[in-house]
């Protein structure tokens, strides 16, 4: 599946590029789709900053996201890092009391706010001491206008950035600069280009994000309900789930937060791995999960065995996430960089090296029966063969039996 938007340079007074307005595009037509704002906005950051909080489309750069009415209401840029991106505030916003109360709550929360297609009127005095920003229109706002309200702040000592849009021939790029710009954008310097890339489908956009959490030192507990509250396939397996599991207590477990406290953080750390990875990979084939499974707890119980000061948790992880590329169709450096894994799994995954990656080089041997592999990765890790052989038939029924207490993918 493919997501699509269009970019536009923001350059400052130098020229130098420093950042990208990203536009939503539904194709490969370089204009915009006719859907309704909100839908725009959600769909852009559903595609482009969900999964990690930032975007590979503004190249490392600031990006600058549109926001309507609604979904500053709704607070969706809380959602995400204060750093993923800067909000426009849209020119068809009311300049109302709540939006008033969203713009002061995340000016103070060091959100980067500018106000977009800004036209001089009382109704938005009162917002100026909140935003960072001030777009002009020179299409809409004559340049004098622009120039006189630019000098009037400053003199003000106001600390304001003013970027000019529609600039399109380099005469008017000097006259903006001259007229205190500090930022522009506009045909003049580039149009609009098509960024094309794939995209997370929704149950694996979550399954990333569940990942993300668990991989962490100390799992937020209301993060991970966050997430799951989220998405309704999910949440149904996972409260089915956890019932199943306490089918003895006499009321049944109703609610996300009751069963994170039942679980406990290391059980609730299995837990979410297991269900999540099912849930992403309901259109591939089941041998894909249970390997991804077997590998875990192959990994797992070898760590153990061979070094006490191993972390267990970290060789789980390393054996579940080395299916991670074909469960979630996306290269394994791209998707580990998103990942809060620590170096040796990271190295592990990506160049098979270090100790963990050793076992995991050793579980693929016995999962492809490459037996003169084996015999040299034992000698390797000072392993007894008998010993692998022993724990990979135990990681494979330990899986099938945590498989039969899984929900089912239907």
């Amino acid at each position: 599946m493919n997501s699509y938007l269009a970019r536009q340079p923001v350059l400052n007074r130098d020229k130098d590029t420093i950042g990208y307005e990203l536009l939503f595009r539904d194709g490969p037509n370089n204009s915009f789709p006719d859907v309704d704002e909100e839908h725009a906005t959600h769909r852009l950051l559903t595609d482009n900053f969900l999964s990690s909080g930032n975007s590979d489309a503004a190249s490392g750069k600031k990006a600058f996201i549109n926001f309507p009415y609604g979904s500053l209401i709704n607070r969706i840029p809380l959602l995400f890092p204060k750093r993923s991106f800067i909000i426009e505030i849209l020119e068809t916003c009311q300049p109302d009391d709540d939006l008033l109360e969203v713009v002061q709550e995340l000016y103070q929360a060091g959100y980067t706010l500018a106000l977009d297609d800004f036209t001089p009127s009382p109704e938005w005095n009162r917002f100026i001491p909140f935003v960072h920003i001030i777009k002009f229109d020179l299409r809409v706002t004559p340049l004098p206008k622009a120039g006189f309200f630019i000098r009037r702040l400053k003199e003000k000592g106001s600390q304001i950035t003013f970027l000019a849009e529609k600039v399109e021939t380099y005469e008017e790029f000097i006259a903006a600069h001259e007229a205190g710009f500090d930022l522009f954008q506009g045909y003049f310097f580039s149009r609009p280009e098509i960024v094309r890339k794939k995209t997370l489908k929704p149950s694996a956009l979550t399954t990333l994000r569940l990942y993300q959490e668990i991989s962490r030192s100390e799992v937020n507990f209301a993060q991970i309900e966050k997430i799951i509250a989220t998405d309704v396939t999910l949440s149904y397996k996972l409260l089915r789930h956890v019932n199943n599991m306490t089918y003895t207590r006499a009321k049944p477990i109703s609610s996300f937060k009751q069963a994170l406290v039942y679980l406990g953080e290391e059980k609730l750390r299995r837990f979410v791995t297991f269900v999540a990875t099912s849930h992403a990979i309901e259109d591939k084939p089941e041998s894909l999960y249970f390997l991804s499974l077997q590998r875990a707890r192959f990994c797992e119980q070898l760590s153990q065995q061979l070094h006490s000061k191993l972390d267990c948790n970290q060789a789980f992880l390393t054996g579940l996430f080395s299916l991670l590329d074909s469960i979630l169709d996306q290269p394994i450096e791209a998707l580990i960089d998103q990942l809060p894994l620590d170096k040796p799994v990271q190295h592990a995954l990506i160049n098979r090296q270090g100790y963990l990656g050793g076992i995991l080089r050793l579980a693929i041997a016995h999962d492809q029966a490459d037996w003169h592999t084996i015999k040299r990765l034992c000698q390797a890790l000072n392993v007894k063969e008998s010993v692998v052989a022993q724990t990979h038939m135990d990681s494979i029924k330990w899986a099938t039996v945590f498989e039969q207490t899984l929900p089912s993918k239907s």
